[in-house]
């Protein structure tokens, strides 16, 4: 059984019997998480990119459970340099094997990444397998149409994607997202945070995908 537990914002954890992954762990300074990065126990942190509202505790957390950092070359980079050795560093096209038969997959992302000023690498999504089970999370990212070629190498079973707007899709680019990768289920995410990314997600309507609203705290058992 492999567990999505959606933490608010783009936040996320998934567990399963081997592997427990928090994704972009923004917890301390998040208005909506549902989580304190104290509370969090895993084996590996993964990055999607290097922007302050999804680094956040990064390193508490990762030193706290001495954790294994999954992410851009560049962000590794930077966490040692902040006193955390345990990186497994990757680029788009690349993957990141976890515990047992677990990996990570960097994809593209059409985004920015730096974090106070400093250049952060490649923007990434992540495609997680921990657990049998596998979950696309997009990272913050414009549209593109080679989300139809993750989609079919893939095949993922939830897909967490941004419908923000503003500096990401929006909700009607974000549904044609979904359409294009194909997963049964969808996640809106990097919503409703901040005042700048308040969306009607009555906008928010795939074609087939079923459409799972999560609330910070909210759970998908797969």
């Amino acid at each position: 059984m492999t567990t999505l537990t959606f933490l608010g914002h783009a936040a996320l954890l998934v567990e399963g019997e081997d592997s427990q992954v928090i994704v972009d762990p923004f917890l301390t300074d998040s208005p909506v998480a549902s989580m304190a990065a104290e509370d969090v126990r895993c084996t590996h942190v993964a990055l999607t990119h290097g922007h302050e509202d999804h680094v956040g505790d990064t390193i508490a957390i990762a030193k706290a459970n001495d954790a294994t950092l999954v992410a851009a070359y560049e962000i590794c980079n930077w966490a040692a340099e902040e006193g955390h050795a345990n990186i497994s560093p990757g680029n788009p096209g690349g993957r990141v094997e976890l515990n047992g038969n677990d990996w990570i997959a960097l994809t593209r992302a059409y985004h920015s990444s730096s974090y106070h000023g400093r250049y952060m690498g490649q923007p990434c999504g992540l495609v997680l397998h921990v657990g049998g089970h596998t979950i696309y999370h997009a990272g913050d990212t414009d549209l593109f149409s080679d989300m139809r070629l993750i989609g079919e190498l893939y095949k993922p079973e939830v897909a967490l994607l941004p419908v923000g707007d503003r500096f990401t899709m929006g909700p009607e680019l974000a549904s044609i997202a979904a359409n294009l990768v194909g997963a049964p289920k969808v996640v809106p995410i990097h919503h409703g945070t901040w005042p700048p990314i308040e969306v009607d997600l009555n906008r928010f309507q795939p074609e087939q995908a079923q459409v799972c609203n999560l609330q910070p705290g909210d759970q998908l058992t797969l």
